[in-house]
């Protein structure tokens, strides 16, 4: 993984660390996952996910736990995250989650 400078992507960065370690609490590890964050970064990682045109079966296992509150595409809606995101990646994680019935506060 490439060293940034940006202090909000480093936060971020974290923060989808973060979601590993919440999803392998609840029995769910998704080590491809945790493996595009630290080769990508978190930023990139979720950009990744964003962009990519097949089906999110991480997305998926966390609306079977019941928690797509700790899911990428929740986070990218975070308010604090708004910069890091483009219009367009943001709707992708809005229709991502309304296909799931989340409404993400």
């Amino acid at each position: 993984m490439t060293t940034m400078t940006d202090p909000l992507q480093n936060e971020f960065h974290g923060a989808m660390i973060n979601l590993y370690h919440a999803a392998a609490e609840l029995g769910y590890r998704p080590t491809y996952f945790l493996r595009m964050a630290n080769e990508h970064g978190g930023l990139g990682a979720a950009k990744r996910l964003l962009n990519a045109d097949e089906s999110q079966e991480g997305l998926t296992k966390l609306w079977e736990l019941g928690r797509l509150d700790i899911s990428v595409e929740a986070h990218v809606l975070e308010e604090r995250w708004e910069t890091l995101f483009s219009y367009e990646e943001k709707q992708k994680a809005r229709e991502r989650l309304k296909a799931y019935r989340y409404n993400p506060r």
